[in-house]
């Protein structure tokens, strides 16, 4: 599990800070007294807990987890209730990985759980959570002492150097390829995690919720299309048995919840048994980089990543 910090500032390891880039200009970032900057002048902040603020120009409201969902999330995520995926995961890319010290990127990571479980399982890696929330980055940049933690929107060009990342994970989190493509390494490998069809299935059923999406696999080949080739996927299936708080968490960090009020939800999850037992059923996709000469052009690129951006919440 994570390892917590308590008390001095976390330090984000050397070779992680290395890779981080101005997201004003590009230009790598040096690391001063005052905080990191680049040769241009331009200085960034790093929060007490140890997150370094990356985030420039106005983020959409509701872009990232409030405070209050973030301690939701944590609650979850201690119980260890999705730690399966977590594992596999680490197992995937136990198996990919064969640098010294690869990087491993959690883009849209929030608290920094699959991180954690990543690098507790391989401490020959290192690894960066990058959220739009500054509440998740707070707790990821504490979460283990080989990884740090950034505020990052990934509808902007992300502030890493161009092929720094060993790999990326992507867990139910947003996906833009062509910024996922230019930051990983063309050796490297892309896993993302998406729900299957029975995802939470008895939930859904119970609760009235949105059905997943059966154009998903669909929707992420299409998103992925012309930066990423698709290798092979597993699917994981297993079941938890949720606390009525944990159902209500678990469905709050899905977008069913924004279709039924929150005192109606509360009012159905209380007519559930407690424990209830539910299953999660997720797919573990891997993608390879394709060539940068087989990479369409600037405009397809934005084209591409509007589309997903504007698709995501049926996920």
């Amino acid at each position: 599990m994570a390892n917590t910090h308590t008390g001095p500032r976390p330090r984000m390891p050397a070779s992680v800070a290395a890779v981080l880039t101005c997201p004003v200009c590009g230009l790598p970032l040096e690391t001063g007294e005052r905080g990191p900057s680049c040769a241009n002048g331009h200085g960034f902040d790093v929060a007490r807990e140890g997150y370094v603020g990356l985030l420039t120009g106005r983020t959409p409201p509701g872009s990232g987890d409030d405070k209050a969902m973030v301690a939701d999330r944590l609650s979850f995520q201690s119980g260890g209730h999705y730690d399966p995926i977590g594992h596999a995961l680490a197992r995937a890319l136990d198996e990919e990985l064969t640098v010294d010290e690869p990087l491993v990127v959690d883009v849209g990571g929030g608290t920094g759980h699959y991180l954690t479980l990543i690098l507790d399982a391989s401490p020959r890696m290192v690894g960066l959570t990058t959220d739009v929330s500054k509440f998740a980055a707070r707790k990821a940049a504490k979460a283990h002492e080989r990884s740090g933690a950034i505020t990052a929107d990934s509808w902007r060009p992300l502030p890493l150097a161009t092929g720094s990342a060993d790999a990326l994970i992507n867990v139910f989190a947003p996906r833009n390829a062509a910024e996922f493509h230019r930051i990983l390494d063309p050796a490297g490998v892309l896993l993302v995690v998406t729900p299957e069809a029975d995802h939470l299935t008895e939930l859904r059923s119970a609760l009235g919720l949105l059905d997943v999406d059966p154009r998903k696999d669909e929707r992420l080949a299409e998103g992925l299309h012309g930066h990423f080739s698709p290798e092979r996927a597993e699917t994981l299936r297993f079941t938890m048995d949720l606390s009525h708080q944990d159902a209500l968490t678990v469905v709050g960090m899905g977008p069913s919840a924004r279709h039924v009020t929150p005192e109606r939800l509360a009012e159905l999850v209380a007519g559930l048994p407690e424990p209830v037992r539910v299953t999660a059923s997720v797919r573990v996709g891997r993608y390879r980089p394709l060539p940068d000469t087989e990479i369409p052009t600037a405009t397809d690129q934005r084209g591409s990543s509007r589309g997903e951006k504007a698709r995501r919440v049926s996920e």
